[in-house]
C-alpha cells in the first residue's frame, strides 16, 4: 500500500472478494524525514500515514516493511551508474523487477502468502498454456509497461484488481463510497527518490560536474556542456548551442559518450531507428514458440507500439519495426505484445540507424551487453549509393532510405514484414529532460 487511491481501492476490493489481506508500506527512502510536495515523490512519511489510516478502514492489519538498502543497491545505484554510462534507465522498472516482485515477493511467500496484491493497471488472464499479462481495460492509465519485466514464476503470485476498470474516475469515485481519506490525492510523478524532480542537479552531485564539447555529426565543436550525464538521446531543451544549425532547425541529441564527455547532436530526422536489440531479457510467462515472430513493441512508459518482427539468435533479441522508433536511448526497456498481452521485454543494448550514411547503415553500441560497440559519428550529408539524398517525412526517414536499408539488412530467408500505418507517440517528458 503506497498510500495512494489506487493501492487503498485495490486492498478494499481484496477484502471484499474474500481474501485474507495484510496490508504492507515499502519504506524506501534512507532519509526518515522525507516529506511528500503535491504530487511530487512518494513512499513518503505521509504516505505511510495515509496507507495506515486505509488500512484501518478496512480492518485489515497493516506493517511497513523497511527495503531502503535493497532499494538503494538495487535501483539507486543502478540509476547512477547507467547515467555515468551514458545510459537513460527506467527506474520504475527496476523497483518493480527487484523490489515490488522481487524483495517483497520472496519475504510474503517466506511468511505464507500466496500473492501480492497492488494498485496497478493491468490484467492478468489464466489459459491452458498458463497465466498472461495483458493490457488494463483503461488505456490511458495502463502500466503493463512498467510491468513487463515480470517472469511467469512472478505472474504466477500477481493480483491486481484495478485492471478491468474502466477509467480512475471510477477507482476515486469508489474511495469516495468507502469513505477512504485519499480518494482525491494527487497521483505521484516524476522520480521518487528525487521529490523535487531537479534529476539534473541530482545527478551532477553523486557523478560529478564536468565540462566538455557538443559536437554536431561532422565532429564539429557548436556548444559546451557542464556534464554529459544530464542529456539522453533525444533530448532538445537544454542544449545551449553557441553555433546556429546550417539549416536553422533545431538540433537534437543523438548520441552522449561519456569516455570522452561529448554529447553529439543532428537534426529531428537523424534520430530515427530501424533496430534495437538487447540480451538482457525475459519473458512475461510463456515464451515465443518461433525465434522469429511478429510484435509490436514500445519503447516508452507512453509511447505508440509499432509493429514490428523481433529475433532471437545467439541469446540477442533483435527487434526490426516496421516504421522507424523516434529517439531510442540506450538503457530503455522495449516491451513487445502480441495484441494486449505482454510477450516480455529487453533493456536497450544497441541500436541501428534508419538513415543511410553514403550507403551504410549507422550502427550505434553503447557497452550495455556483450553487444556493445564504439558508435560512429554520421557525415554531415546523409546519402543514398546514388547520391540522391533520402525523402524524410515528419516522423523520421520513411522512403527510399529505410526501403534500402531493410533490402541489403534484411536475411534472405526472411520474407518482408507486413508494412502498416503508425503515428509514433510522444514520449515521456522524463525521457526527453534526461530523467
Amino acid at each position: 500500500m503506497s498510500g495512494g487511491v489506487d493501492s487503498a481501492v485495490a486492498a478494499a476490493r481484496a477484502v471484499e472478494a474474500g481474501h485474507d489481506v495484510v496490508g504492507v508500506h515499502l519504506a524506501l527512502s534512507r532519509a526518515g524525514g522525507t516529506l511528500r510536495a503535491g504530487s511530487r515523490g512518494c513512499c513518503t512519511i505521509e504516505d505511510a500515514m495515509d496507507a495506515r489510516r486505509a488500512a484501518d478502514k478496512l480492518g485489515i492489519p497493516f506493517y511497513v516493511w523497511d527495503f531502503s538498502e535493497r532499494f538503494r543497491d538495487d535501483v539507486i545505484e543502478d540509476f547512477v551508474s547507467e547515467y555515468r554510462a551514458g545510459r537513460t534507465p527506467n527506474p520504475c522498472m527496476r523497483c518493480n523487477e527487484k523490489i515490488k516482485f522481487a524483495a517483497l515477493l520472496e519475504r510474503a511467500i517466506e511468511l505464507g502468502f500466496d500473492a501480492v496484491c497492488t494498485g496497478h493497471y493491468a490484467t492478468l488472464i489464466d489459459t491452458p498454456d498458463g497465466r498472461e499479462l495483458h493490457r488494463a481495460s483503461d488505456a490511458a492509465k495502463d502500466q503493463s509497461y512498467v510491468l513487463g519485466v515480470l517472469t511467469e514464476a512472478q505472474l504466477a503470485h500477481t493480483y491486481f484488481p484495478l485492471g478491468s476498470t474502466p477509467s480512475k474516475a471510477v477507482v476515486r469515485a469508489e474511495a469516495e463510497e468507502r469513505g477512504l481519506s485519499v480518494a482525491q490525492k494527487p497521483d505521484s510523478h516524476d522520480i521518487c527518490f528525487i521529490p523535487d524532480g531537479d534529476t539534473r542537479g541530482w545527478l551532477a552531485e553523486r557523478v560529478g560536474a564536468e565540462t566538455g564539447d557538443i559536437l554536431d555529426r561532422s565532429g564539429a565543436v557548436v556548444g559546451r556542456h557542464e556534464g554529459a550525464h544530464a542529456f539522453t538521446v533525444g533530448q532538445r531543451r537544454g542544449l545551449q548551442l553557441g553555433v546556429p544549425a546550417s539549416d536553422g532547425k533545431p538540433r537534437f541529441v543523438l548520441e552522449v559518450r561519456p569516455v570522452n564527455n561529448t554529447v553529439v547532436v543532428g537534426p529531428k530526422e537523424a534520430l530515427a531507428c530501424a533496430e534495437i536489440s538487447g540480451d538482457r531479457f525475459t519473458w512475461a510467462g510463456r515464451a515465443p514458440a518461433d525465434t522469429t515472430f511478429a510484435c509490436h513493441a514500445q519503447i516508452r512508459a507512453h509511447a505508440e507500439p509499432v509493429p514490428a518482427i523481433a529475433t532471437l539468435a545467439d541469446g540477442v533479441l533483435t527487434v526490426r519495426p516496421d516504421d522507424p522508433f523516434d529517439g531510442v536511448a540506450p538503457g530503455q526497456t522495449a516491451v513487445l505484445y502480441d495484441g494486449t498481452r505482454v510477450i516480455g521485454q529487453f533493456t536497450i543494448a544497441r541500436t541501428v540507424s534508419a538513415v543511410a550514411a553514403f550507403g551504410v547503415a549507422e550502427r550505434r553500441g553503447f557497452g550495455l551487453g556483450r553487444t556493445g560497440a564504439p558508435a560512429s559519428v554520421l557525415p554531415s550529408r546523409d546519402l543514398l549509393p546514388s547520391g540522391r539524398a533520402p525523402s524524410q517525412p515528419r516522423g523520421g526517414c520513411r522512403g527510399p532510405c529505410l526501403s534500402w536499408i531493410r533490402d541489403r539488412a534484411r536475411p534472405a530467408s526472411r520474407p518482408h514484414p507486413r508494412r502498416s500505418a503508425h503515428r509514433s507517440g510522444r514520449s515521456d517528458r522524463a525521457d526527453r529532460r534526461g530523467a
